[in-house]
C-alpha cells in the first residue's frame, strides 16, 4: 500500500471532490483517480461514492480514513525525526486562524517562523463555522494547530492553552435608550435585537452563557463572520451588539458600555489534537507563539 495513494484518498476524502483534491495536491486529476482505483483494487473494497455533484466515503471509506491521516501522520514523524538530526525542519504545518483579530500580529509571528525555518511550507485555514469548525479540524487531522476563541473546558480531543483574554463590552447607536448609562447590566438588555456571529464562534458562545446565566432569551437578527464588521451594522442600525473593545476600531457615533454582573470575557487559545502529537516543524511554531503573543499585562495565569 503507497502512502502516496493513501494522501490521495485523504485529499479526496477532505475536499469532497477529485478536482478540488487534484488541485491542493497540484497533480492532475486523472492520477488521483488511477491512484484511488488502485487502492480499491488492493483493498478490493470500494472506498468513495461518486455521483455528479459530490464525492461520498462508503463504510469502508469511512472506516479506512483515520488508518490512513494515522499512516501519514506516523510517516510524517518519521521524516521530522531524520530532518531534525540533520539540522533541518521541513514539511508543511497547517495552521487553523480566526478572522481579523487585531490582537495577533500573524504575519509577524510566521514571518518570524519562516525566517528560521526556510524549509517548512505553511498553510492557514480559516472556517466559516468559527473556532466550533476550526477545533472538528483538529481532532479529524486536518489541522496541526488553530487560534481559537473556545470559553471554559476545552473539547474532547483537544489540548487547549489559552493565551489571553479580553473583556467584550456592549456597543450601541448613538441616541439608543441605555447609552447615557455608566454601566448595564443582562437584564437591561431583554428585548433588544442583537448583531451577533454564528453559534460556534466563541464571543457568540460568551455571550449565550451570559445571557443564559441570567434566565434571558435574546433574538439576533443579522448574523456576521467578520469580528471586524459588527460595529458597523451596529452602526447603521441593525441592531446592538457585544464585542470585545478591540473590535470596535472607531466610536464615531457608537456608544461603549460595560455590562455589569457578567461574565463576558473573550478568550483567545492554540489548540492541538490530544490524540495526535505535533510535528517538529508544528511544535516549533508553537514554541514562538507565547513570546509572541505577550504584551504587557494581557496574560493571565490559565491554571
Amino acid at each position: 500500500m503507497e502512502l502516496r495513494h493513501l494522501a490521495y484518498f485523504v485529499a479526496v476524502a477532505e475536499e469532497g471532490s477529485f478536482t478540488r483534491a487534484a488541485t491542493r495536491l497540484h497533480v492532475v486529476q486523472s492520477g488521483v483517480s488511477a491512484a484511488i482505483k488502485a487502492l480499491e483494487h488492493e483493498l478490493d473494497a470500494p472506498l468513495l461514492e461518486r455521483t455528479s455533484k459530490r464525492v461520498a466515503l462508503t463504510d469502508a471509506g469511512a472506516a479506512l480514513l483515520p488508518r490512513a491521516r494515522a499512516a501519514l501522520d506516523a510517516a510524517r514523524a518519521a521524516r521530522d525525526a531524520v530532518d531534525e538530526v540533520r539540522g533541518g525542519l521541513r514539511g508543511t504545518v497547517r495552521i487553523g486562524t480566526l478572522t481579523a483579530i487585531g490582537l495577533v500580529d500573524l504575519p509577524a509571528l510566521l514571518g518570524r517562523f519562516h525566517r528560521t525555518h526556510p524549509a517548512v511550507t505553511l498553510q492557514l485555514t480559516v472556517s466559516t463555522r468559527g473556532s466550533g469548525g476550526l477545533v472538528d479540524a483538529l481532532t479529524d487531522g486536518r489541522l496541526d494547530l488553530a487560534m481559537v476563541s473556545v470559553p471554559g473546558r476545552p473539547p474532547a480531543g483537544v489540548h487547549l492553552r489559552q493565551l489571553l483574554w479580553r473583556p467584550m463590552e456592549l456597543v450601541l447607536p448613538a441616541g439608543h435608550r441605555l447609552a447615557g448609562r455608566p454601566e448595564v447590566r443582562v437584564e437591561d438588555l431583554a428585548g433588544e435585537q442583537f448583531v451577533d456571529f454564528p453559534v460556534g464562534y466563541g464571543n457568540r458562545t460568551v455571550v449565550d452563557r451570559a445571557f443564559a446565566a441570567a434566565g434571558l432569551q435574546r433574538h439576533v437578527s443579522l448574523e456576521v463572520v467578520d469580528i471586524s464588521t459588527g460595529a458597523g451594522f451596529v452602526r447603521h442600525g441593525l441592531g446592538i451588539a457585544i464585542l470585545p473593545r478591540f473590535a470596535v476600531p472607531d466610536e464615531v457615533d457608537l456608544v461603549v458600555v460595560p455590562v455589569a454582573d457578567a461574565d463576558l470575557d473573550w478568550p483567545l487559545g492554540v489548540a492541538t489534537s490530544a490524540v495526535r502529537a505535533p510535528g517538529a516543524a508544528a511544535r516549533a511554531l508553537l514554541g514562538m507563539i507565547d513570546d509572541h503573543l505577550r504584551p504587557p499585562g494581557a496574560l493571565r495565569d490559565a491554571g
